[in-house]
């Protein structure tokens, strides 16, 4: 478990704590303006650094009940690997609890977990085959970070099911989940989000393009980026979530608190 997460002095954790709060706090608000969750559903998680090695693992997540518009940096609540709420009030969902800690478990470079269901990447996630097209400039980094699920066939319930979706992601960051929506992983906030950002705008665009019954026209195998690092190493990840948090800053300020 040491992978998953950096000790800190504890002065310097409260430091980073509330600045990742504000990170989380930003996507949950430009998640609600996209509408990318299921009312009062779907969750984002976030592993917080120790404040001594010693320490259990734990993780930031909205607490059940709360549209994404209404959180806010102070509201996520704190919770080990367990499922236990150790700081915040409000409960953790099941559902929550069973994908994103066994993901954050199984998956030491997943430090930031987004699961939602967007508009695109859902109705993808629904066909019988599911598959990215490599037709877009985006599929050419994207296509090669994301696993398909075809196996559920219910939401997740069990510990044993949050392995399996644990497995199924692998070592790619996005995953398509039959007949149910995506998760994004990644080492940062803004790795995930933008990874998570670019992938519905890219099934978006495949998506309206299908729509018109003509034949997607593909770009060559060859020029794949094949790359499975951190996505904000070729795009401006960072940048997009600090621009985000700008507009935040000025429409919706009361998010950071």
């Amino acid at each position: 478990m040491a992978a998953l997460v950096q000790a800190l002095s504890s002065s310097t954790a409260e430091d980073e704590e509330w600045r990742l709060r504000r990170d989380m706090a930003a996507v949950f608000r430009i998640a609600a303006r996209f509408g990318w969750n299921e009312q009062i559903g779907n969750h984002n998680s976030l592993m917080l650094p120790q404040r001594d090695p010693a320490d259990k693992p734990t993780f930031l997540i909205n607490p059940r009940g709360y549209l994404f518009q209404e959180l806010t940096a102070g509201s996520l609540i704190v919770c080990d690997l367990d499922g236990k709420v150790l700081r915040g009030s409000g409960e953790l969902r099941k559902v929550a609890f069973f994908i994103h800690a066994r993901i954050h478990l199984q998956n030491p470079a997943a430090t930031c977990v987004l699961h939602v269901h967007p508009r695109y990447l859902t109705a993808l996630s629904l066909l019988e085959e599911p598959a990215l097209i490599l037709a877009h400039h985006n599929n050419l980094l994207l296509n090669d970070r994301v696993a398909y699920d075809l196996e559920a066939v219910a939401p997740a319930d069990s510990t044993a099911e949050g392995d399996r979706l644990a497995a199924a992601l692998g070592d790619k960051s996005t995953l398509v989940m039959g007949g149910h929506g995506v998760t994004v992983v990644g080492p940062t906030v803004h790795d995930a989000f933008d990874e998570l950002f670019i992938a519905e705008r890219t099934a978006m665009y495949q998506m309206t393009a299908v729509a018109t019954g003509q034949k997607l026209r593909t770009l060559p195998d060859a020029m794949r980026r094949r790359w499975s690092g951190p996505w904000g190493e070729k795009l401006d990840a960072r940048l997009h979530l600090d621009a985000w948090r700008r507009v935040l800053d000025r429409e919706e300020p009361e998010y950071a608190t």
